[in-house]
């Protein structure tokens, strides 16, 4: 049920938001949006249909395939629209590094992150002037006095190398709007691309956006009513009846802690408990809705683009893993928050159309996991950390350090560029045995097998491992070599509250994520065959008639339209 603007919801308090953003939130009563959604159906989408006003890119971090399968009975909200609408269940990531940037990357691109040139969240460029040679896929490395850690960095988009669907849309008409509202910089960035005309994302002050840009008085406003609700602590939330089978507490670390009962209680001001729940979401969406009527996007005579990137999910995942009380709450409130906003937009009267995705999926953490059905799930042996590995065969061989670099005990790894040819054979030699003989280790594949490997053109479902580590290879960003780890095998050395489960592997828990498309009038069906992230751009490019040339993306259209009539024109 909609509520009235100025209302708390059940589950998200959004309160201070609400009223400051009253002006531009509030669009009626709940009885007015009644009376607007119970008029008579609007006709049939066709390929003759003109194109909707309004895209709506909604990209929810690590929505997994497998939580909207769990959850899809329980949605009631905005999910549930979207799952009566055109399912692509089986959607792809299709890509070996599936990490945030590198997903979040393909939505919009039509690219595969070997082409897009974002490897992963952070690569690591040996030639940077700065100590830190660790990369951040968002980042300006070149400005003096950043590093890549501790939010030192530079924001920025230089590292995508491909246009997005806004920068498409601007170049064929400059008074298109695009707007990316996200709660992390690197899904607002590479999906908003380089020509968007608002771009931001959630931050402890509010919201924030690239140095020196300031943000519209609209922007800030929201970002200072988000601020406020940030400072005030948060009781925590009523737990459902659909989420008491997941209230089950399981044990983190050696200090007697647990997660799996939370209820997303925080204290006033802490923004990492506030990224991790349903109000951070609220928080993107409502500022979202605000610009939309704002900059009355959708009511002009072309087509307008908002993109959303709703961040928590992926916060509750890695805190708390994916089958406790805390992700249930989440799914729940996502569910809700979305319907909200949806339901704001259903009483402007826009014809608009709306894709969701995920830039990759996820699994549990191992202890629960081990409860349920996976005894064999474990965490990584501290051996395989790039530092410990490089640092036992620089003493061996007698090799110069630092010999290894990596962003974890997994990926891509980066060999010392002081190393003699005949140093760097022997160094990779004894550091690929080591890792081939670790019964953790599936796979080490080197750069040079990769390289000349085209991109698979089959279906996504059936790629081999060197299918997928080839999408997400650049020779200029890529390491000399990919290690991959065993099915569930999480890459965190031991848990501890925070950070207790992940995802960035190879395997489909982590690939697989839905794609859902909606649009009034639009005949829903599923197609339950894998398809690509990658697909979306010219997907949605075709919906409103922009040319796209196809031997410059990887993904292809996908007819939205059941029958014979197709929406790939």
């Amino acid at each position: 049920m909609l509520t009235p603007c100025l209302t708390e919801t059940p589950l998200v308090t959004l309160k201070h938001l609400k009223i400051a953003l009253a002006a531009t939130l509030c669009v009626g009563s709940a009885t007015t949006v009644f009376a607007q959604n119970s008029a008579p159906p609007v006709a049939k989408v066709t390929a003759a249909t003109p194109p909707p006003k309004l895209i709506v890119m909604v990209a929810v971090d690590q929505f997994s395939a497998d939580l909207f399968a769990e959850y899809r009975g329980k949605f009631t909200g905005g999910l549930a629209r979207l799952a009566s609408g055109v399912v692509f269940p089986s959607g792809y990531q299709a890509h070996g590094a599936t990490e945030t940037c590198p997903g979040h990357a393909t939505i919009l691109t039509g690219s595969h992150p070997g082409r897009a040139g974002i490897v992963a969240n952070n690569y690591f460029d040996l030639s940077v002037a700065r100590d830190d040679k660790r990369v951040y896929c968002a980042e300006d490395e070149s400005v003096a006095g950043t590093a890549s850690g501790g939010g030192k960095y530079a924001p920025s988009v230089n590292h995508l190398l491909v246009p997005t669907l806004g920068d498409l849309m601007k170049a064929r008409d400059p008074k298109a709007q695009v707007v990316s509202v996200a709660g992390k910089d690197r899904a607002a960035i590479m999906m908003g691309g380089r020509q968007a005309d608002e771009l931001m994302w959630l931050a402890p002050t509010g919201l924030t956006s690239y140095r020196g840009t300031a943000l519209s008085p609209t922007a800030a406003q929201a970002g200072a009513a988000i601020a406020a609700a940030i400072a005030q602590p948060r009781p925590g939330l009523a737990l459902p009846a659909d989420c008491t089978a997941h209230d089950i507490a399981i044990p983190v670390g050696d200090k007697g802690a647990t997660v799996g009962t939370g209820r997303m209680a925080r204290d006033a001001g802490d923004f990492r408990r506030f990224m991790a729940s349903p109000e951070a979401d609220g928080a993107v969406l409502a500022t979202a809705a605000a610009l939309r009527q704002v900059r009355k996007m959708g009511e002009g005579s072309g087509t307008d683009l908002l993109i959303v990137g709703l961040s928590a999910t992926d916060y509750v995942g890695h805190g708390a893993g994916t089958e406790g009380s805390e992700m249930c709450l989440q799914m729940m409130g996502l569910d809700r928050e979305l319907g909200d906003f949806f339901a704001r937009l259903d009483a402007t009267g826009i014809d608009y159309a709306v894709a969701l995705t995920a830039d990759h999926g996820g699994h549990d953490m191992p202890e629960r996991n081990r409860q349920n059905g996976w005894p064999a799930a474990e965490r990584v042996d501290r051996a395989l950390d790039p530092d410990a590995l490089g640092k036992a065969v620089a003493e061996k061989l007698g090799l110069p350090q630092p010999l290894l670099y990596g962003d974890g005990p997994f990926g891509d790894m980066y060999l010392s560029k002081a190393l003699t040819p005949a140093q760097r054979k022997a160094a990779q030699d004894e550091i690929l045995a080591r890792l081939r003989a670790h019964p953790q280790i599936e796979a080490v594949i080197t750069a040079d097998e990769l390289a000349n490997r085209p991109i698979s053109n089959r279906a996504p479902d059936t790629w081999s491992l060197h299918d997928k580590l080839r999408a997400s290879f650049h020779p200029d960003r890529s390491g000399d070599f990919v290690v991959v780890l065993k099915p569930r095998v999480t890459p965190i050395p031991e848990s501890g509250l925070g950070y207790v489960a992940t995802h960035g592997s190879v395997w489909d828990y982590d690939r697989r994520v839905p794609m859902l498309f909606w649009r009034k009038g639009l005949t829903g069906f599923e197609q339950p065959n894998a398809v690509m992230t990658v697909d979306i751009l010219p997907t949605l490019a075709s919906l409103i008639g922009l040319p796209v040339d196809a031997g410059k993306i990887d993904g292809r259209c996908l007819d939205l339209l059941s029958g014979t009539d197709s929406s790939c024109r």
